[in-house]
């Protein structure tokens, strides 16, 4: 990849979780792909493929809880999510990867903070909260959150995963989450969505065929400097691909400058303010 950087890596929990045609028991998940071929992903085949990878940070395997659960099935899960935990660990060879464990529970208090318990009393890198995006809104979505993150150490990474919505990235950050992974700055590009301080913008609408501002005035990525709204637009319109390309390098781009004017508001002790001002403006332009 030649990216000098740090690198994590999922378990196949949550792609599992997306197959429609699965099947979890003790052993693991097995799955059959395109061509027919059964395929068994289980904690130590994952792990080994994370190592193999050479990934800085792996995810232990688990069961991604799908929304709505029942208790029962909600119990099952975490209690073999915790077993498989363990052969994780177990199988986890190299001291100088982190090995996080995930934190599930569907939207039951009792059985996220029953998760919390297991789960970090192996002492592990970091924590992670999974079961989340999957289609339980975002009012739960912040229920199980504000729940879930205090109770895990505060001295280790405390991560979200499959988060990305800004207003959901605030969310999470003022609850003290520090980690978060989402398609969405890259999904929307290829569709032409650009995230803006005013909202979010179809630039393959025909309002910018002669629009020659940036993408997003005062944005200093290599999109906004050399490129303008109705050029980008005319590459969407010619199904080229440059198009979804720059998108997505302004997009992440925004995202990586809303989490730096989001960590000085935290470091300046503002950031309840900072979060009412962002929202105030990023939602203003969706209401006209």
């Amino acid at each position: 990849m030649a990216w000098n950087r740090p690198i994590l890596t999922d378990s196949g929990g949550f792609q599992v979780f997306s197959l429609k045609r699965k099947s979890i028991k003790e052993e693991g998940a097995e799955f059959t792909t395109p061509k027919g071929k059964k395929i068994l992903l289980s904690p130590e085949s994952s792990i080994g493929i994370q190592q193999n990878l050479g990934s800085d940070i792996m995810m232990a395997f688990d069961e991604c809880i799908p929304y709505p659960a029942t208790e029962k099935y909600t119990k099952n899960s975490i209690d073999r999510t915790h077993r498989w935990l363990k052969r994780c660990i177990d199988a986890w060879t190299n001291p100088k990867q982190s090995l996080f464990g995930i934190v599930q529970g569907s939207t039951y208090d009792h059985y996220r903070k029953e998760c919390v318990e297991e789960v970090c009393q192996h002492d592990l890198p970091g924590y992670a909260i999974g079961g989340v995006s999957v289609g339980e809104g975002p009012e739960w979505m912040e229920k199980i959150v504000s729940y879930t993150a205090p109770l895990m150490p505060k001295d280790k990474p405390r991560y979200v995963m499959g988060v990305g919505n800004p207003e959901d990235l605030l969310m999470i950050w003022e609850n003290g989450v520090d980690m978060s992974d989402c398609i969405i700055p890259t999904k929307f590009a290829r569709g032409g969505t650009v995230f803006t301080n005013r909202g979010k913008i179809r630039i393959n609408h025909q309002n910018y065929r002669r629009d020659f501002f940036p993408l997003e005035p005062n944005c200093s990525c290599y999109t906004c400097t050399n490129f303008t709204r109705s050029y980008v637009k005319h590459l969407f319109d010619s199904n080229e691909i440059l198009g979804a390309i720059l998108v997505t390098t302004h997009n992440i781009a925004w995202y990586v400058d809303l989490s730096r004017r989001a960590r000085q508001a935290i470091l300046e002790d503002r950031f309840l303010e900072f979060k009412k001002e962002f929202l105030e403006e990023y939602s203003g332009s969706n209401k006209k």
